[in-house]
């Protein structure tokens, strides 16, 4: 398949995020829907890590049974286990970090103005900074997913490269049915916003874009990459950066969930989101890909 049809190929398993972004601007949904739909981007988002993890130990797996059956070195597996917990430790760690420096920005400004600091800190934030708590978990979330499509895409152009154009086709129905499912992760936390002053906020069209591009958009690009070279170590290291940062937003979300005080809800949309999550898997699987 030459490179124009294997980019259809990655745009079309790519664009399907878009599909799950206008929940993102319901008004006012009732408490019990809000932590509900959290709690369900919470599920899809741990199908994500088993999913992103399963993938990136497998060529790990592979050499350690060939140092097993004596028909391989350790190296191969020391250097993909390298690769798996460095890109575990910076997809986590760097999370972690920026948000450590937004706090302690925030705590400077706080000392430096006195009372008042808060308005005055919101005043001299820009870009990413000014946006809202639930903006920024939806950012980190579509990252974090984007760095997982781009994995998808390399497999999706690895496939049609080789001439497998059944399973090209096969992985681009699978992928774009989860990436309307994960779609619906990115804007989950975005229900029933509010700006500083308390008051209900709706995301613009154009951020509900650029969060699509965002995680939609390596699907392409990793589909023109993998149509060029096959490469497993590559591949590993974006799965495990993936699997790193979307661990921290799961985190972050089972947080909310936390506060509600609503196990109920958490169970249930858990539930949701682990079986939306598993169903399409299944498309995949069962195609024999």
């Amino acid at each position: 398949m030459d490179l124009s049809k294997t980019l259809l190929l990655g745009f079309v398993a790519g664009v399907t995020i878009l599909l799950g972004l206008p929940i993102g601007r319901l008004k006012r949904p009732a408490p019990s829907l809000r932590l509900l739909l959290n709690a369900t981007a919470t599920g899809i988002l741990l199908f994500l890590v088993w999913d992103v993890l399963t993938h990136a130990w497998e060529p790990i797996d592979a050499a350690l049974a060939a140092v097993h059956a004596g028909t391989g070195g350790v190296g191969a597996a020391l250097g993909y286990g390298v690769l798996f917990a460095g890109g575990l430790a910076v997809g986590l760690l760097t999370l972690v970090w920026y948000e450590r420096f937004m706090s302690a920005r925030s705590k400077r400004v706080s000392r430096s103005y006195g009372p008042g600091a808060m308005a005055v800190a919101e005043r001299q934030r820009s870009g990413v900074a000014a946006w809202s708590p639930a903006k920024q978990l939806s950012l980190m979330i579509a990252v974090g997913i984007g760095l997982h499509n781009f994995a998808e895409g390399l497999a999706i152009g690895q496939s049609a490269a080789s001439g497998d154009i059944a399973l090209a086709a096969l992985l681009v129905i699978g992928f774009g049915l989860h990436n309307a499912t994960e779609g619906f992760g990115i804007v989950a936390p975005l229900a029933g916003d509010t700006d500083i002053t308390g008051q209900p906020h709706r995301p613009s069209w154009g951020f509900l874009l650029a969060m699509g591009f965002i995680a939609g958009g390596p699907t392409f690009l990793g589909a023109a990459i993998g149509h060029e070279f096959t490469s497993v170590a590559v591949s590993v290291a974006f799965l495990t950066l993936a699997a790193g940062s979307i661990i921290y937003v799961v985190t972050q979300l089972l947080g909310i969930a936390a506060k509600a005080k609503r196990t109920d809800l958490l169970a249930y949309g858990l539930l949701l989101g682990l079986m939306a999550g598993f169903i399409t898997d299944a498309v995949v699987t069962a195609g024999g890909a």
